[in-house]
């Protein structure tokens, strides 16, 4: 007898790490998605130089956890996994707007940056692409859109924002053909991207990071 699958919905605890203020004077707020086996409390160091007295950054954390190798040591967190993936993209999804909601009521003057890293680069993307709000600016770090996105979907508020690309030349995991594969199938969409390259690996650069900082400016 095969067995019946049932679904439930359950209140859990979600964890997330801020830096800076979150008030009416925020005129900046730095949404930012770690990649697979990240912790945020660990990725938030990295945005340290993007935080002044108008601008604060949140690290909203993958709801799984698990342990990087073995059965104990070190945890890592994830996004999502291949098994019941589309019930996983709705809870982030859900998840996130929440984060988003919490934050624009103690912040509501401040404009929206998100950056994904890695597989949060691809969390960010879908999570943009049920978005009925404003962006100012959209940060693909060291990851793409997901190839079974309709962008089509999602352009509506990626034309009012900017959208950048960034990847270091020695990232093993993003070959150079594969962003620009990426950049014909977004210019198609109608989108027009800015790519950053750095001299690094799999990893983010404080460098890039404030450039992009000082762009809020513009």
């Amino acid at each position: 007898m095969a067995s019946l699958h049932r679904t439930i919905e359950v209140p859990r605890t979600a964890h997330l790490h801020q830096l800076g203020t979150l008030s009416p004077e925020t005129n900046h707020l730095w949404i930012v998605l770690h990649g697979y086996g990240q912790l945020a409390r660990y990725f938030i160091r990295h945005f340290e130089p993007l935080v002044d007295d108008q601008t604060a950054v949140i690290a909203p954390e993958g709801l799984s956890r698990f342990y990087l190798e073995g059965f104990s040591g070190r945890v890592g967190a994830t996004w999502m996994t291949k098994e019941e993936r589309l019930h996983e993209i709705a809870d982030y999804v859900s998840y996130l707007n929440l984060v988003r909601e919490m934050a624009l009521r103690e912040a509501p003057n401040a404009d929206l940056h998100l950056l994904g890293f890695s597989q949060g680069a691809a969390t960010v993307c879908r999570w943009l692409g049920q978005a009925q709000w404003p962006v100012r600016q959209l940060v693909l770090w060291a990851g793409v859109f997901p190839e079974d996105m309709e962008l089509t979907s999602a352009s509506h508020p990626l034309k009012e924002t900017n959208l950048t690309y960034v990847y270091g030349l020695h990232d093993h995991f993003v070959a150079k053909d594969k962003v620009q594969a990426q950049l014909n199938r977004v210019q198609e969409a109608g989108l027009h991207p800015e790519v950053i390259s750095f001299e690094g690996k799999h990893e983010l650069n404080q460098e890039v990071l404030l450039a992009l900082k000082n762009r809020k400016k513009g």
